[in-house]
Order: structure tokens, then sequence, then C-alpha cells
């Protein structure tokens, strides 16, 4: 066999040792192959039924840009990995360009579905590093705890929805973002935004709730409760639907632990961990509420858990309002070198801030306005360390670590997403399983891309 190359300057290591000859043409290299017999008896020795599929990262069961590569034996998959990166936004390093209060307006975006967790976490861990951890008014704190749990609700619904449509249940996800658009509303009633609020500052919250927002959650929390019944009847004992979950993904309490997950997964093999728990925050530690667990180890116990969990997110929402029905209070630290914005008040035209609020900064004294510039344009300084602060978010840990180099900006912010980690137990679950059950296993698994790749 003979090959020709016109510009040729360098022979690979295979032709190394081939003869060549110079041409007109250019210069020719001999190169010489195996046996033929080995090759066709290597070829008779492949498996032609193994092949490699992709699956994504444009698929409609991926739950967003997650690229499967599965190697398949017929129906069976023999090996499947997981490629990620499709959705990176660069988060965690353009933190390290903005102010320690800008960093809300990223982190908010990174699992799309958790907004009010990532804030929360990030907040927690820079009031740490301030050191003001107990400085926060309680009605913060609670409003906080009220958010979140909202937002647990709002994540198990999406995750009960899109994975009931994807093993043919279209009624349970139109149930799922029906009532999800319930909790979406008081969303923006309180933030001005369906998601990415950036509503929790270090320090405390942007504002207080408007007028009319505890009505609205507590007749949000009446009619939600009214409707959980819907999805035992739905699918919790719909032959057709156990059929399709109970012992698929199946992952026991020692791989948990060995892979790292948290969350359903984790407490689906009967280990009650939950953070509001174990290592309580925001006051957590003052509700009355259970940690919900299976002993299936699959995906049946995983949507037993996330259902369950509802309930008791609701239960928590209304000792929140008992709470609260006290009236108005402070939701931001005294301190005014921190406390921006503590006073947000909206104009007129519901854009910017009020006149009053505008003719109080400039009317207290010449130090006080430019105190009130520097501190929006420059942001407030942090003293040098590292902290990390974690919450249990609907995936599992979410936690954040944040470095202080004493500067109004970050040295590094560092998040362990609870999708990304989950994400390691896709092949424990998927392997040696049917093709179609990879799609029930990333299901329960219930990974966000925007929180994998940040």
């Amino acid at each position: 066999m003979s090959t020709q190359h016109s510009e040729a300057q360098h022979s690979t290591p295979e032709t190394a040792q081939a003869p060549e000859r110079e041409t007109t043409e250019g210069r020719v290299y001999t190169v010489t192959g195996g046996d033929w017999d080995e090759i066709v008896s290597a070829a008779a020795k492949a498996d032609d039924e193994r092949i490699i599929v992709n699956m994504g990262p444009q698929h409609p069961s991926t739950h967003g840009v997650l690229r499967l590569i599965l190697e398949i034996d017929g129906e069976t998959v023999k090996e499947a990995r997981c490629g990620i990166g499709y959705l990176h936004t660069g988060i965690e390093k353009n933190m390290e360009f903005r102010t320690w209060v800008q960093g809300t307006t990223f982190v908010t975006r990174m699992d799309y579905l958790t907004p009010f967790f990532n804030e929360t976490a990030y907040c927690l861990a820079v009031e740490k590093l301030l050191g003001i951890t107990d400085d926060v008014p309680e009605r913060a704190s609670v409003i906080r705890v009220m958010m979140m749990e909202l937002n647990r609700i709002t994540s198990h619904l999406v995750a009960l929805a899109t994975g009931g449509m994807e093993i043919g249940s279209t009624t349970l996800m139109i149930y799922g973002f029906r009532d999800r658009e319930v909790i979406l509303d008081i969303f923006e009633l309180v933030t001005g935004l369906r998601m990415n609020h950036a509503y929790v500052r270090p320090g405390g919250l942007a504002q207080d709730l408007p007028p009319g927002a505890i009505d609205q959650v507590r007749e949000g929390v009446k009619l939600l409760r009214s409707r959980m019944h819907e999805y035992d009847k739905l699918a919790t004992n719909n032959p057709v639907f156990k059929a399709r979950l109970v012992d698929v993904g199946y992952l026991d309490l020692a791989g948990c632990m060995a892979l790292g997950a948290t969350g359903p997964i984790l407490r689906a093999t009967g280990l009650p961990h939950d953070l509001r728990k174990t290592q309580p925050y925001c006051g957590y530690e003052s509700y009355d509420f259970e940690v919900e667990t299976a002993d299936t180890c699959d995906s049946y116990g995983r949507f037993l858990i996330r259902l369950r969990e509802m309930d008791q997110s609701l239960r928590i929402v209304e000792q929140c309002l008992e709470q609260l029905k006290g009236g108005d209070g402070a939701v931001m630290v005294a301190d005014k070198k921190i406390a921006w914005p503590a006073q947000l008040a909206l104009g007129a035209d519901g854009m910017g801030n009020s006149l009053d609020h505008i003719r109080t900064i400039m009317g207290e004294s010449m130090e006080a306005l430019i105190h009130h510039f520097k501190l929006v344009t420059e942001g407030f300084h942090v003293p040098p360390g590292q902290a990390y602060a974690a919450v249990e978010s609907p995936k599992g840990e979410l936690g954040v670590h944040v470095v202080s180099d004493g500067g109004t900006r970050p040295y590094r912010v560092h998040f362990r997403d609870p999708s990304f980690t989950n994400l390691q137990t896709m092949a424990a679950m998927c392997e040696g399983g049917q093709v179609a059950d990879v799609i029930v296993a990333v299901a329960g698994i219930d990974p966000v891309m925007g929180g994998v790749d940040r």
C-alpha cells in the first residue's frame, strides 16, 4: 500500500522504519500493516451489537443540556458516562469582579429552579466572614425560611412534572406546572420576579414583604394543601407508574456515601440526613417538621420523598406565617456600613427608589451622602479569611466556600452544587439496566445543568 505526501516533513512513529523515496510528485512512503489473518480474526471477535449512543445534549429527557454517552449491547447499558459543560456561564469567576452584594445577582442564576437557596447559602457565608450572623434580624431569617420552603415545593413540582412527562404521564406534568404557578405568583409579588430574584442580601433582605403578601401566601398554602392528594391518586399507587420506577436507578447507602450523594437520593436509602436538622441555619431548629425517608433505594423512593417533603414544606411555611403576622420589623442589619439597600422603596412608577428615600439620604449630611455613594459604587470591605456555609436544597447539600482578601470583592467563591455531585451516581444507577430506564434514573437524580456547569 502506498501513501503519497507532497509536502511531508516528518514520518509518524508507525512509519518511522518504513522505506521512503523521492519522486517528481513529492516524497512517497511505503507503509505495511499487520498480518491480514490477524485483522480478520480480531474483527470476528469484536461485538458488533455493542454501540455508542449519545443521548443529548439536546434531548427532551436529559433535564437541560446534559449529554449522556451510553455504550449499549442491544437494550442493555454496559457503560454510562456524563458529558457536562454545555451550559458553562463562568459565574464563579465573574463574581471575583463584582462587589459582595452584586454576587447575589450571579448566584441566583446557577440552579435556576432553586434561586433562594443559592442566594441564602452565599449570604450566610458572607455573613460569617463579616461576623454578623447573629445580627441578622429574626424577621429576615423567617422570611428566608418561608421563601426557601416555597422554593423547595416549586423545585419538587418540576421534578415530578418533568419526570412524569418523560415516562408518558402528561397529566402529572400538567398538574405540577399548574401548582407551581401558584408559588411563582407569590415570588413575583414579593421580589418582582418569578426567578433570579437577588432578594436575599448579605445582612438580610432587599426589602420587607409588600402589602398583601402574607394573605396571598396563606391562600396559596391552603390551595396547595387541597391539591396534594391528587398526586397520590395519580401516581403513588398507580401500577403503571410504579412499574416504571420500582427497582429502577438502584443505589444503596454504601454507594451514596462513596459517591457523595445527598438529598432525596441519600434519604431514599433510609438515612435521615437533612442539614435543617443536623446543622440548623436561619433558625430551623425552632421549626417543627419531619425528615422524610424511604428504604427502597430506587427512583420510586425518591419520588415518594419529594411528594412528602412538599407537605412538610407547607407545614414550615404555616409556622413562618404565624411568626410574621405580628407586623413590621427590620429585615437588614443595623450597621449602615453594610446595610444597603436597607430601605429600598419603589417610586410611584414602580421603577427605582422613591423620591422620599432619595431625599432622606441626601438630607442627612454630606458625609452620609458620600458614604452611601461609596457603599453603592464600591461596596463594603469584608475582613480577610474564608468561610463555608451549607443549606439543604431540594436536591441535597448546597455549600459555598468564600475567600476574602480584605477587599470589596470576593477573592474566590466556589459552590458545592448537589446536582454536580449527584450526577456521579448516574453510572452506578444505569449500568446493567435498560436504555429506557436511564430516563427514569436521571429524572430521579433531578439535575439542573445551570448548577452543574456554573
